[in-house]
């Protein structure tokens, strides 16, 4: 079926009411062009017709669903393997750049320390004794969190798990964007703990670690996948979770004191909600002021406001 029908008529609705039969729409579903105007004419003699155009409306476009951090970086990392693996077929003899993954690490850390920064003018900043203050009263405040995220030789009931599917999952990626690191398993309780290291290992950690939650995210529905229960998967890269937390812990110390020193709410980028639990628990005995959690994922983010 054609997408617009013209059609002639007495005046214009009777012309439209034709077209609409032809083409099996309702005005809401068309659009509607005059090509020409109806006349009288005169004593009857020279009367001209209407004439119009109904066109089909397109069909509206679904909106897109929201897309989680992991999921997205997710989808990231899989284009990244093909890209990577196009690449390796088209050039097998050329050597790996490890240069470049050896930068992204510490670029990762970079990037995370670009939250404690704050631009201020020169008549306004701080002497040093405020600073020792005000460095005694963030800790004097802060509820610190101590996140296990790898296994020690302490742990004497880990078991190691190097055949579990995550970790040959992990490995596979590594070998596919011809990275050379070393990935280890082990198992305590229902939790997997898996530990990268090498000097290329930043590949995986991405900005701000999206990239190793992408990881995480799909490694743990491999090893879930026929799993009679559930297996809680922890992955982490050269103890990049321990700093990152600690980041977390500081950053959350410092915009406390702006929101008592500036009397205003402070809203943080948005962040997983692991990461908000680390800014949430961080402040949760403070005397001055409080947290809550606002918008939806994946753009959720912290606020922390003035306590009433």
């Amino acid at each position: 079926m054609a997408d617009y029908v013209e059609k002639w008529g007495d005046d214009i609705d009777s012309a439209v009411e034709l077209a609409l039969r032809d083409i099996k729409l309702t005005r809401e579903q068309v659009d509607i062009e005059v090509l020409e105007q109806p006349t009288r004419g005169f004593l009857g003699f020279h009367k001209k017709l209407a004439k119009v155009r109904v066109t089909k409306k397109p069909e509206p476009k679904p909106e897109p669903k929201p897309v989680s951090k992991p999921v997205a970086a997710a989808k990231e990392t899989i284009s990244a393997l093909k890209t990577g693996v196009e690449k390796r077929h088209k050039n097998p003899d050329k050597p790996k750049n490890t240069k470049k993954f050896e930068k992204q690490f510490e670029r990762a850390e970079v990037l995370s320390q670009e939250d404690l920064r704050e631009e201020k003018p020169k008549e306004h900043r701080e002497s040093r004794s405020r600073k020792e203050r005000g460095s005694k009263f963030q800790k004097e405040n802060l509820n610190l969190m101590k996140t296990k995220f790898t296994v020690t030789e302490e742990d004497e009931n880990a078991v190691p798990a190097n055949d579990a599917p995550a970790v040959a999952f992990v490995n596979n990626i590594a070998e596919k964007m011809g990275l050379s690191i070393n990935v280890k398993g082990d198992m305590i309780g229902d939790v997997l703990y898996i530990d990268l290291s090498g000097k290329e290992v930043g590949a995986l950690i991405g900005k701000r670690g999206q990239t190793l939650d992408a990881v995480q995210y799909l490694a743990s529905i491999v090893q879930n996948k026929e799993a009679g229960k559930h297996t809680r998967v922890l992955i982490n890269a050269e103890s990049y979770r321990e700093k990152r937390e600690r980041t977390l812990q500081q950053l959350a110390g410092k915009v406390a004191d702006k929101c008592v020193r500036t009397g205003r709410n402070q809203k943080l980028e948005p962040m997983n909600p692991y990461e908000r639990k680390v800014i949430h628990s961080a402040l949760q005995s403070h005397s001055k002021v409080t947290t809550r959690s606002e918008g939806v994922e994946p753009t959720r983010r912290v606020v922390v406001e003035l306590k009433r």
